[in-house]
Parts: C-alpha cells; sequence; structure tokens
C-alpha cells in the first residue's frame, strides 16, 4: 500500500465515484498516469525528431530531458561503455556529441568513472525544484528501463 496520503485520497475519492475496490481504483490511477506521462513524451519529443536524429537540443530543460531519455534508451542498461563508444551512439543522434554525453551525465542517466561509461545503477532522486524541469515520463519509464526491464 502507498505511503503518499494524497495519493490515497484520490483513489478513495475515485472508489467512491465508481465503486471499484481500493486495488482497481489505484491501477487505473497508476494506468491513467502511465497514459498521460506517455502522451506527454511523445508530444514533447515528436516533432524534434527526423529519422532518429535531432536537428538542434532543445533549449528548454523539460524537453531537453525528454530527449535526453529517447537518447538513453539507446544504450544498455548495465553494460559498461568506452567513450568512443558513446561518441558512436551519440553522434546517431546528433553532431554534437560531446555536449549530449555531458548532459546524459548532468541529468544521472549516464555515470562516468575513470573515461568508462554505463547507464544509472537506478534513477535519480530528484528535488522537488528538478521534479518541475523534468518530464513526468522519467518517474514511469527510467526505473524499470535501467533495471532491464
Amino acid at each position: 500500500m502507498t505511503r503518499d496520503s494524497d495519493f490515497k485520497q484520490v483513489v478513495r475519492t475515485r472508489m467512491a465515484d465508481t465503486g471499484e475496490s481500493y486495488t482497481a481504483a489505484r491501477a487505473a490511477l497508476e494506468r491513467e498516469s502511465y497514459d498521460a506521462a506517455r502522451a506527454e513524451q511523445e508530444r514533447l519529443v515528436a516533432r524534434l525528431f527526423t529519422d532518429g536524429r535531432i536537428e538542434r537540443v532543445p533549449a528548454r530543460r523539460k524537453v531537453r530531458a525528454a530527449v535526453l531519455l529517447e537518447v538513453v534508451a539507446r544504450f544498455e542498461p548495465g553494460r559498461e561503455y568506452a567513450e568512443k563508444e558513446v561518441n558512436e551512439v551519440l553522434l546517431g543522434v546528433h553532431e554534437d556529441f560531446a555536449y549530449l554525453r555531458r548532459e546524459l551525465v548532468n541529468y544521472h542517466y549516464l555515470e562516468r568513472e575513470d573515461g568508462r561509461y554505463r547507464t544509472a545503477a537506478r534513477a535519480p532522486e530528484r528535488a522537488a525544484i528538478e521534479r518541475q524541469e523534468i518530464p513526468d515520463w522519467e518517474a514511469h519509464w527510467l526505473g524499470g528501463f535501467l533495471a532491464g526491464r
């Protein structure tokens, strides 16, 4: 059971409105949240990618984070990459691979140690101020991706 009292209240409100059990109401709300986050992600990145490449890196942080989520999906979770391999993957996305590589590390999607890279072991914990500039898709998708699901 969730510890988030606000979410519990939303679930209970849905239960009262629909007659669903707690489990069914919670699952329906989580599915709706997932679907809304996926739709937002697609809206944010759809116009930026052409044939798997982006023409420009967006200036707005939320859109840039959405793009980076699409880019990190090109890496295999848990695999270690040499910098040259990371650059090759990123060149398939945009010519400024160094900027993308830096941003992937800054957003904690990739970790760098001794010139080697790998996807983060788990989704980063974001402060409230950071969450405002990160698409909801990160919370729904990233943890499962990084865990290899």
